[in-house]
């Protein structure tokens, strides 16, 4: 799915020369042409903000003040001067960066997309963890390892995520087949036996490493 822009300035040519390029780089643009249609289109979730400062009526000072509490991504503001003390305020209001007009629209589309790609890096790397030559991708439920992929059942990989998201913590069979299966589960303990076992033997036949450590007479814990 192609990045969403909304482009907010009251200049109609910015307006039309941003949307074309945009449009024709695969990018869905929105636009408005003032700070109180901004606020109407706000609920589209723009992936980016491109937002024109000196507008009559609602600026985009107050605009940035008024949406932050409500989008998190980037909004870089579009100005004919800007000094020390505009910048201030203006991160303070909650922006991210300033383009100065006139600009050039390459350098535009290049700064756009370093926003967008660090805005990306920023959302999905919470959903990786690295743990020496092992990574676990918790959004898309892999496990590899010096990036080969290593196949997992759903439990086990559950039982991996389980684990690998409480390091150290140290889980009896019982609490993690509860947990894994549900309460209504119609196996036993000894199915979280069975699992760990195949989940041992399918990461040790890449790496000599052991994640799951046994606790002798408690349960399981993670050894990334």
């Amino acid at each position: 799915m192609s990045a969403r822009i909304m482009i907010v300035d009251d200049e109609p040519g910015i307006v039309d020369v941003v949307q074309r390029y945009f449009a024709l780089s695969g990018y869905e643009v929105i636009a408005a042409r003032s700070g109180e249609e901004a606020l109407k289109k706000i609920s589209c979730r723009p992936d980016l903000i491109l937002l024109d400062i000196n507008m009559p009526g609602l600026n985009g000072l107050e605009v940035c003040a008024r949406i932050r509490a409500h989008v998190s991504c980037p909004i870089l503001f579009l100005t004919a001067r800007i000094e020390r003390s505009d910048k201030i305020v203006g991160f303070q209001a909650g922006g991210d960066d300033y383009i100065v007009k006139p600009f050039d629209m390459e350098v535009l589309g290049a700064r756009v997309e370093a926003h967008l790609r660090r805005e990306q890096r920023r959302t999905t790397s919470v959903t990786v963890r690295f743990f020496g030559e092992l990574a676990v991708d918790y959004t898309g439920r892999t496990v590899s390892i010096r990036g080969e992929a290593v196949k997992l059942s759903k439990r086990e990989f559950d039982i991996v995520e389980l684990l690998s998201m409480h390091q150290g913590q140290v889980f009896d069979r019982e609490r993690i087949y509860e947990i894994v299966w549900g309460m209504d589960g119609d196996g036993s303990s000894g199915t979280v036996i069975e699992h760990i076992r195949k989940v041992r033997a399918k990461l040790s036949a890449k790496t000599l490493h052991n994640y799951i450590e046994t606790v002798w007479g408690v349960g399981y814990r993670w050894n990334g």
